[in-house]
């Protein structure tokens, strides 16, 4: 697998104050009560070694750290992130109170293992689709899990996909049951409203002898469960009529169909199953022993 790590630090993306509500909200989640554990591990000085147990590639680290570092606890990484993991590998080392760090573990890797999971997909992905030798740009969705969508998106982008939209706000994306509402596509209305700053796009589920010209309006057309030989001659017929306007592909896309949709008018191939099916990898997190050696603490989960 190829490291995905060495680009741009994505961690920049994601505000501090927005990683530490985050973070509280799963702790609170976890624990709105008494910890009455926290009794029995006490709160002596201690270090827990991070280890990775399954391939894929690092991911959540911003996330992970955060809920450590709303504990009182520091995490020191061994990895960068987008790092290529093959199991068994330590990734980091977490220190803080006892108590502290048994408190944050499942919340953190959680977390990690989720995010990952989504970084791990979205470079597969990428991967399949250079390997047909297309240059478009795969993509997630906004099927996201609720309360837990910065770091499925944030995921997308460690593994080389691009996030799309990440709220309703951030494109005008009109779909089949707006069209129902409206009665039609009236897309000079909505350019109205949305000012010069968004752009504008509309689902097609019609074939390509149905293309009309409200769809010169728009600067990206979804082609929306398409099969791949309607899909590639709606997009050339598309890009015929409007040279200008990017067509993505969506739609019962998965890991093992993708390359079928890649082709030469097809700009974005968006896929839900990034964050919908993603596995998440697997982490664990174990104390050290009295005698500091990592390998002596990885048994079990």
């Amino acid at each position: 697998m190829d490291k995905t790590g060495s680009g741009p630090d994505l961690a920049l993306l994601l505000p501090p104050q927005t990683l530490e509500s985050l973070a509280d909200a799963w702790l609170h989640e976890d624990c709105p009560g008494p910890d009455y554990a926290a009794v029995a591990a006490g709160a002596a000085p201690s270090r827990a070694a991070l280890w990775a147990k399954s391939r894929g590639v690092l991911a959540g680290q911003p996330f992970f750290s955060a809920v450590f570092a709303r504990l009182g606890c520091s995490v020191s990484w061994g990895l960068p992130e987008g790092s290529p993991l093959e199991p068994v590998v330590q990734v980091a080392e977490v220190r803080g109170p006892a108590h502290r760090l048994l408190l944050g573990e499942r919340t953190a890797l959680n977390a990690l293992a989720r995010c990952s999971g989504v970084a791990t997909a979205a470079s597969e992905a990428v991967a399949a689709t250079r390997r047909s030798g297309w240059a478009g740009r795969v993509a997630g969705t906004r099927k996201t899990t609720p309360g837990f969508r910065l770091a499925e998106k944030y995921g997308l982008l460690v593994g080389g996909a691009a996030a799309h939209r990440y709220d309703l706000g951030a494109l005008v994306m009109l779909k089949d049951n707006h069209v129902l509402a409206a009665g039609g596509v009236d897309q000079v209305r909505a350019q109205r409203a949305m000012g010069f700053e968004l752009k504008l796009e509309v689902e097609w589920r019609q074939p390509c002898r149905k293309l009309g010209h409200r769809r010169a309006g728009a600067d990206l057309v979804m082609l929306d469960n398409f099969s791949p030989e309607e899909l590639h001659l709606t997009a050339a017929a598309l890009k015929a009529q409007f040279p200008a306007v990017k067509v993505e592909a969506s739609g019962g896309i998965s890991l093992a169909n993708l390359p079928q949709f890649c082709g030469p008018h097809i700009d974005v191939i968006s896929l839900g199953a990034l964050t919908q099916a993603a596995p998440a990898l697997d982490f664990s997190l174990k104390l050290l022993p009295s005698d500091g050696n990592p390998k002596n603490c990885l048994v079990g989960n």
